[in-house]
Parts: C-alpha cells; sequence; structure tokens
C-alpha cells in the first residue's frame, strides 16, 4: 500500500485491480468451499442464465454490461466446461441462444447457500468499514457516466496548457502568420476565393482601416491561432478569419479567441456578433454554439463554402 499512498490517485486503476484481483483470488476459493466447479468471471452469465430458460449472447452483454465479444468468450469456456448449452431458439430458429446445462442447474441450486453466506460477510465487513464502498461505486459510475475520466482529463489538460495561451492584438510583424493559418485550413477543406486573398494579403486594408479588429493567439510564444472582428455597422461585428494550427489543437485556443472577440464586441457597446461557416466543421460549429451563437438565416453570402450562418446577441 505504500507504493500507491507515494504515487497518489494517478494510480486509482491500477489500486482498483489489485483490489479486484484480491476479492476475485477469495472468489474462486470460497466456490472451492462449496465445491462449486466455476470460474469468478462466469458469475455474472451464469446469474443472467439462472434467472431464465434461455437468452441471446447479445441480451445477455447488454444486461451486465459486458461486451459481446466478452459474453461470447465465457460463453464459449462455460460450454467447454459443461456448465452451458447453445440451442436454436423456439421462436426463431436462425438465432443461437444459450441456457444452463444440467450441471449449470445443479450448481444454480447449490450456491445458493453461498449466495446467503456471501452476502452476509460482506454486509459484515461494510458494517466495520466507515465508508460505504458500494454506494460509492455506484456514485463513481454515475459520474463517470456523465462525464469520462478521459473527457475529464482533456479537460484539465486544456485548461493547463490554455494557461500558455496569449491573446494580443494585431501587429504587422504578424501578419506572415494570420496569412498561413487561414490558407491552411481553407485550403485544406475548400479553395482560396478572391475575397480570402484581399483580407488576407492587406489585413490593414480590409479589416483594420475599416474599423475592424484582428486577434493573435500566442502559445509559448508561437502565433498558432488567429481570428477577426470586420465592422459591419456601429452595433454589428463579423467574426471572421478564425483559425488554429493543427498542432496547437486541443489547447481550447479557439475558445480563448472566440472570448476575447466577443468581450471587444462588448466593450465597443456592440449588441451583435455575426459569422459564417460550413457544417463540414463540426469542432468549429459546436464552439460557436458553446460561445453562444445560434443559426439563422441572412442575407446571401459572398463565400461559396458558407452554408451555415450565425448570430450571438450580446446582453
Amino acid at each position: 500500500m505504500n507504493f500507491y499512498n507515494q504515487i497518489g490517485k494517478m494510480a486509482l486503476g491500477s489500486r482498483l485491480r489489485a483490489l479486484s484481483n484480491n476479492i476475485t483470488n477469495d472468489a474462486a476459493d470460497i466456490y472451492k468451499l462449496y465445491d462449486i466447479e466455476m470460474q469468478p468471471r462466469w458469475f455474472p452469465v451464469f446469474y443472467v442464465l439462472s434467472k431464465t430458460d434461455e437468452s441471446s449472447i447479445t441480451a445477455i452483454a447488454k444486461e451486465i454490461g459486458q461486451t459481446h465479444p466478452s459474453v461470447s468468450q465465457v460463453v464459449r469456456e462455460m460450454v467447454k466446461h459443461g456448465f452451458a448449452i447453445e440451442k436454436k431458439s423456439k421462436e426463431d430458429q436462425r438465432k443461437n441462444y444459450v441456457a444452463l446445462s444440467a450441471k449449470g442447474k445443479d450448481a444454480a441450486v447449490k450456491i445458493q447457500a453461498q449466495y446467503q453466506d456471501v452476502e452476509a460477510a460482506i454486509d459484515g465487513a461494510f458494517k466495520e468499514s466507515q465508508y460505504d464502498l458500494w454506494k460509492a461505486i455506484e456514485e463513481w459510475e454515475y459520474l463517470l457516466e456523465q462525464k469520462s475520466l478521459f473527457k475529464r482529463v482533456q479537460d484539465e489538460r486544456k485548461k493547463r496548457e490554455s494557461g500558455n495561451v496569449t491573446i494580443i492584438d494585431y501587429s504587422p510583424e504578424y501578419q506572415s502568420a494570420f496569412r498561413e493559418l487561414n490558407v491552411e485550413w481553407i485550403s485544406q477543406y475548400f479553395s482560396m476565393e478572391e475575397s480570402d486573398y484581399k483580407a488576407l494579403d492587406h489585413p490593414n486594408e480590409y479589416i483594420i482601416d475599416k474599423g475592424g479588429y484582428i486577434f493573435i493567439a500566442l502559445y509559448e510564444g508561437d502565433a498558432l491561432g488567429t481570428c477577426a472582428l470586420i465592422k459591419m455597422d456601429d452595433h454589428k461585428y463579423e467574426l471572421a478569419k478564425m483559425a488554429v494550427s493543427p498542432k496547437a489543437q486541443g489547447k481550447n485556443i479557439g475558445t480563448l479567441l472566440g472570448q476575447a472577440a466577443i468581450a471587444k464586441c462588448k466593450a465597443l457597446g456592440a449588441d451583435t456578433i455575426y459569422l459564417e461557416s460550413n457544417t463540414i466543421l463540426k469542432p468549429a460549429i459546436n464552439l460557436y454554439r458553446k460561445l453562444g451563437f445560434e443559426k439563422i438565416t441572412g442575407t446571401p453570402s459572398p463565400y461559396a463554402r458558407c452554408n451555415i450562418q450565425m448570430e450571438l446577441k450580446i446582453v
């Protein structure tokens, strides 16, 4: 246990496996104690079959929350050891079903005394413990069902790495980065258009001098993201030319750029932010929705690649 105390919560999975292995080893000895020739890993499948005449592997897998291949493997082992049989369904002869064999049914009767003693033993252990392990497991299962551990780690990584992101105002030294970042993503999915070249080659003339703004996202000093606010009128700006380098994906840069643009519009007294995009850009559309943008039907876009228009009303 000293190892787990040293390494801490990072070893949660390893510690749970060690606990599971201890319980599984005891379970094997318990089956022998009651003279039942069964492997601990068979138990969920065995239990389901003991409560029904027959069942399909798909139904068993769904009921016990395991994969079809893992249940199929257990069934093969049970059949091999004479605990189960495979047979045609009474309702549909084209389907194979699983049922307990005579040996399995005898075990289902014999195991009742074991059930009683095991449940009493576990209840006794629960009473000796300070925390209710069963309720804690239920709570963790619910929490991880709502948001997996992978997603939680992914979010923490974004939070940490976003601390190394700085959003700054555009200056001429970032003109090449502004252009290259946008050309990279546009060329990957679409074709560059005349309006793209005008804005990217002459950002001062087509964006800034007309009352717009450009933001640059620096990650550890490198320009890896950008977006622009194009002035439409005194109360409305277009969020455009948002691009994040593929090597910076997952660092929350898009969100930080969007938040910077929204904050700027609020400071300017604008009440609406408009944008154009394409629905094949699912991560971008999801980002816009998270920022509060909603789909609208606006005037026809000058860009051929545009098939969705969105708008954010600033409160």
